[in-house]
C-alpha cells in the first residue's frame, strides 16, 4: 500500500493546499507531519505571541485533517532528521514539501533531499504553495529575478495563475504515533491587547471572507489612513499560510480597489522571488548604498519602546509592542525615521520587527526594510518620509496618535503632532519626551 508524507511548514491549511492534495493523490495513506523546529527558538522566531498563534493554527489545522479522515502528526527537533525518521516508521516513498525562498528553508529542502535519497525516497517539491507566481516562473531576460517592481508587477499579472486546488476528499492515516500539538498558553496573539488575532484556517478564511464582501471596497481610498484601520490585517495569516495568496487573488475581484489590493500580494511575490535568488539579502545590503551607520543605542532604544518625542512614530512602535502588528503605511514611516532620519542601521528595525510582528516573514520584512533604507529595490533611495508631513497627510486630526500615545490624548486635533510647541507649563504636563536630541538639524519642526 502506497504511503506519502505531507509535510507542513508555513502552509497551515487544507484549502488550496497544493502540497496536501499532491500527497493526498499520490498515496493509499497519507502521513501529515509538522515538525517544530529547534531552530525557530534560536533564531528569535519563536516569540510568545507567536508560539501561540502557531499553536492556535496546529490546532486547527489537526481539526480540519481529522474531518477528513486524518489527522496532524507532530514531532519536535531537527526537521530533516524526523522528516527521514517518520518516512522510515511508515514507509513512505514520497515526502511532499511547500518550497520556500529563504536561505534557510533552500538549505533545508537541499538536506531533506539528500536524506531522503539516501534511503531511496524522493522528495516533491510545490513551488507555489506560498505565492501567486512562483520565484522564477518571471524574469528578464539575461537575470535571475526583477529588482524593479514596476516590470515585475506586469509580468506576474500577465503570467497564468494555476487554479484553486480543493481539498482532499478524503485521508487515510496509517498507524502512527501522533505526537502531541504544542499548548495554546500565554496571551491570546495580541487579544488581550487589543490585536484580535487569533491563529487558525478557520479564523483567517472568515477574516479574509468579510474583507472580500466589505473591506476591499474602500480599500485604495482608505488603505494609508491610519486612523480608519482600513488594511485587511490578513498578513499573519499570510505568513504562515493559513491563507492562500492565490486564492484571495483570484477572489478580490476587477474593481480598482481590489486591484490595488492584489497589487500588494505582487509586492508580496516581489519580495519573495528577489530573495529566492538573493537569499544573502535577508541579511546584508542588496544594493551598496555607500551609508554608514550610526551607532547610538539610546536612540534605538528610544525608537523600539516608542519615546523618540515624535508622536506619530511613537504611536507606530507602540501598536507593534501592543498587537503585533501595523498597518503599511505605520510601518513605512517609523522605518523612515529609524534609518534616514536617525540614521540607524535597518538590520536592527528588521530584528525589532521579527521580534514582534506576527507576521514576520523574511522575504517582506528584510527586503521592505532595505526598500525603505535605500538599500534595497527602491527606485528611489533617497528618498526621506518626512514624519510630520505624514501625520498631516495620514492622520489628520491626531486619532491614530491619541489612540496609541495615551500621555497626549488630551490634546486637540492637529496639536497633537506637535507638542514641543506647547508652553513650557504645559508640555511639562504632558509627561512625555521632547525630540530626541541627536541630528537637531532634521529634529526641527521647521525643517521636518
Amino acid at each position: 500500500m502506497v504511503t506519502t508524507l505531507a509535510v507542513f511548514t508555513r502552509d497551515l491549511r487544507v484549502h488550496d493546499n497544493p502540497m496536501l492534495t499532491a500527497a493526498a493523490l499520490a498515496g493509499e495513506h497519507t502521513v501529515p507531519l509538522f515538525v517544530l523546529d529547534a531552530a525557530m527558538a534560536r533564531s528569535g522566531f519563536a516569540t510568545g505571541a507567536r508560539e501561540r498563534f502557531l499553536a492556535e493554527s496546529l490546532a486547527d489545522l489537526d481539526r480540519s485533517l481529522r474531518e477528513l479522515g486524518g489527522r496532524l502528526v507532530v514531532r519536535a527537533g531537527d526537521p530533516v532528521e524526523q522528516v527521514c525518521r517518520v518516512a522510515d516508521e511508515v514507509d513512505a516513498g514520497t515526502v511532499h514539501l511547500a518550497a520556500d525562498c529563504s536561505g534557510y528553508a533552500q538549505r533545508r529542502e537541499a538536506a531533506l533531499r539528500s536524506a531522503l535519497a539516501e534511503r531511496g525516497r524522493t522528495l516533491h517539491c510545490h513551488d507555489e504553495a506560498h505565492v501567486v507566481v512562483a520565484p522564477g516562473r518571471v524574469t528578464p531576460a539575461g537575470r535571475d529575478h526583477y529588482a524593479v517592481f514596476g516590470a515585475y508587477h506586469r509580468r506576474w499579472e500577465a503570467a497564468g495563475w494555476r487554479r484553486v486546488i480543493a481539498p482532499p476528499a478524503r485521508l487515510r492515516l496509517p498507524a502512527v504515533d501522533p505526537g502531541a500539538l504544542p499548548p495554546i498558553g500565554g496571551p491570546a496573539g495580541g487579544e488581550s491587547a487589543g490585536g484580535g488575532f487569533h491563529g487558525g484556517e478557520t479564523v483567517g478564511r472568515r477574516r479574509a471572507e468579510e474583507w472580500l464582501r466589505e473591506g476591499v471596497e474602500v480599500y485604495d481610498e482608505r488603505r494609508d489612513q491610519l486612523a480608519a484601520d482600513a488594511t485587511s490585517r490578513l498578513s499573519p495569516y499570510l505568513h504562515l499560510g493559513c491563507l492562500s495568496a492565490l486564492e484571495l487573488a483570484t477572489q478580490a475581484g476587477t474593481g480598482d480597489a481590489a486591484r490595488d489590493f492584489v497589487r500588494q500580494l505582487a509586492w508580496r511575490d516581489f519580495f519573495h522571488q528577489l530573495l529566492a535568488a538573493r537569499p544573502a539579502a535577508a541579511h546584508e545590503d542588496y544594493r551598496d548604498a555607500h551609508r554608514t551607520w550610526r551607532d547610538d543605542p539610546a536612540a534605538l532604544d528610544a525608537w523600539r519602546s516608542g519615546h523618540t518625542g515624535i508622536p506619530i512614530v511613537d504611536a507606530g512602535m507602540r501598536q507593534l509592542l501592543t498587537e503585533g502588528w501595523l498597518p503599511n503605511r505605520a510601518r513605512m514611516i517609523t522605518a523612515s525615521f529609524l534609518t534616514k532620519t536617525l540614521g540607524l542601521d535597518w538590520r536592527a528595525g528588521a530584528a525589532h520587527y521579527t521580534e514582534h510582528l506576527l507576521d514576520a516573514d523574511v522575504a517582506n520584512n528584510s527586503l521592505n526594510w532595505q526598500w525603505v533604507a535605500g538599500t534595497g529595490t527602491d527606485t528611489r533611495p533617497g528618498r526621506v518620509l518626512n514624519p510630520l508631513r505624514q501625520a498631516e497627510r495620514f492622520d489628520p486630526d491626531g486619532v491614530y496618535v491619541r489612540r496609541h500615545v495615551p500621555e497626549l490624548a488630551g490634546l486637540p486635533g492637529r496639536q497633537v503632532h506637535r507638542p514641543w510647541r506647547l508652553p513650557d507649563r504645559e508640555r511639562a504636563a504632558l509627561d512625555y519626551p521632547e525630540p530626541l536630541p541627536i541630528l537637531p538639524e532634521r529634529l526641527t519642526s521647521e525643517q521636518f
